[in-house]
């Protein structure tokens, strides 16, 4: 591929390195976010405008720099980062810079700048709805108001994929809205076996899919959530859906943009973050909102680095979210899925005025509960469960009821459980738990209450 006679030729290459190439621009009007490219033995290599400074910008390479000389002729784009804004985009795989990676096509493209919108304030509404996902434990533990912003928590091999296949399943049900997942630094082995696992789960069309893999260079990986979110934000401006937003990993987003000011030579301030660390969270976080037409309600997995949640990072990125879901290995190990920590599990719907008195009258109860049953577990390993009390007796054998009951047998997991999935109402799932709590159900054994949905006495 070379230049034609139509395409305008902007400036030269001054200077490169793997995630700067600075051109020396002439008079060509030249600002931020603007696509630049050049060729190399008949290849386009493209970048983006990311810093000016007089006559010279520095650019972020999209693609290697391996072969790229001083003084190459550099043109510019006539539009900037683009990806696919249409209906098309349901059942696809796109890479960061909105390129097919599936060998789908795509009839006709109509696309669309992934920095073109930002929402006003008169468009925000915070009147938004609880979401219902049909899963008990998040309904109860965690509900959602659509348009939140929750952070999903836990390490591998603790359920997340089959949480997030389960929720996508659901609200495609309950609400007939589309899903959009962001791989972020995704190891290109997940992003595959995701891929893979949607296929097979009969998920794959109703949603759209953007990996920024892993061995990409930075630019692939800041980019990513950007091209996600002009996907959802199509889903929510033009079909008027409710859309679910799941990012992995959002901790990932801010190590790229980490590494690319660096490479610009930017001071970083404490732990190697950048100084714009929060408007670079921002610039991500004050596109998912709700709107009058639909609303994007976004499940954010963090990376915590050595398990220090104080990191700066992860100090910035919690402060735009709603609520939390940590998933907890010792409550996988008991064989309870999903395996919810119900103690670190929160949600700002939990208050007496969004969720009524008698939903937040039974969280605090049921946390009691737990609470105290943890307690009985180290009294009982000493002393045996005769010495209890009738009241600690009531408390042990209830909580037990209750977190047989808080696990739930998957749609997604039918094939590997062999038991048909559940969505259950808000409705029953207050019931049944004020039920267990007031001993309605103290004579059923507990075992009946495992995987179930509702509970049929």
């Amino acid at each position: 591929m070379e230049p034609t006679t139509q395409e305008l030729m902007v400036g030269k290459i001054v200077s490169i390195s793997e995630l700067n190439v600075a051109v020396l621009i002439n008079d060509e009007k030249v600002k931020y976010h603007d696509m630049l490219y050049t060729y190399n033995k008949g290849k386009k290599i493209q970048f983006e405008v990311a810093e000016e400074e007089g006559n010279i910008v520095s650019t972020i390479p999209f693609q290697s720099v391996i072969g790229l000389k001083k003084g190459l002729p550099v043109y510019k784009e006539d539009s900037g980062l683009e990806i696919e804004y249409s209906d098309a985009i349901l059942g696809k795989v796109f890479d960061s810079y909105g390129n097919l990676i599936d060998q789908n096509v795509i009839e006709n493209p109509n696309k669309r700048n992934v920095y073109s919108r930002n929402l006003t304030l008169e468009e925000i509404s915070l009147n938004g709805g609880i979401l219902w996902t049909g899963i008990k434990v998040l309904d109860f533990f965690a509900p959602m108001q659509k348009g939140f912003k929750m952070g999903l928590l836990g390490g591998a091999g603790v359920g997340k994929t089959v949480l997030i296949k389960e929720l996508i399943h659901n609200v495609y049900t309950g609400l007939n809205s589309n899903s959009v997942f962001v791989g972020v630094g995704e190891r290109s082995r997940e992003g595959k076996e995701l891929y893979d696992e949607m296929k097979e789960a009969d998920l794959l069309d109703k949603m759209a899919i953007v990996f920024g893999q892993m061995g990409e260079n930075s630019s692939a990986r800041s980019k990513a959530v950007f091209s996600g979110l002009t996907l959802a934000e199509y889903l929510r401006d033009e079909k008027h859906q409710d859309v679910l937003l799941f990012i992995d990993n959002i901790y990932r987003y801010v190590q790229a943009i980490s590494e690319v000011n660096a490479e610009l030579s930017r001071v970083p301030i404490e732990n190697g973050y950048p100084a714009n660390i929060n408007s670079a969270v921002s610039n991500v976080e004050e596109r998912i909102n709700s709107t009058e037409k639909g609303s994007i309600t976004s499940f954010q997995a963090i990376y915590i680095p050595a398990d220090d949640t104080t990191d700066q990072a992860v100090q910035t990125i919690t402060t735009h979210l709603d609520g939390q879901i940590v998933l907890d290995r010792k409550v996988a190990e008991k064989g309870l899925y999903p395996a919810v920590d119900v103690f670190n599990t929160t949600s700002k719907l939990i208050d007496i005025d969004k969720v009524g008195e008698r939903h937040y009258r039974l969280v605090e109860e049921a946390l009691r509960y737990y609470s105290r049953y943890r307690e009985l577990e180290e009294i009982i390993a000493v002393l045996g469960i005769e010495e209890l009390s009738q009241a600690d007796t009531n408390v042990f054998y209830r909580t037990r009821k209750l977190r047989n009951y808080f696990t739930q047998p998957m749609f997604v997991a039918e094939n590997y459980t062999g038991i048909p999935g559940e969505f259950v109402k808000i409705d029953d799932i207050l019931d049944d738990v004020e039920n267990i709590i007031t001993g309605k159900y103290d004579d059923y054994d507990e075992s009946r209450f495992m995987f179930i949905g509702k509970f049929n006495g």
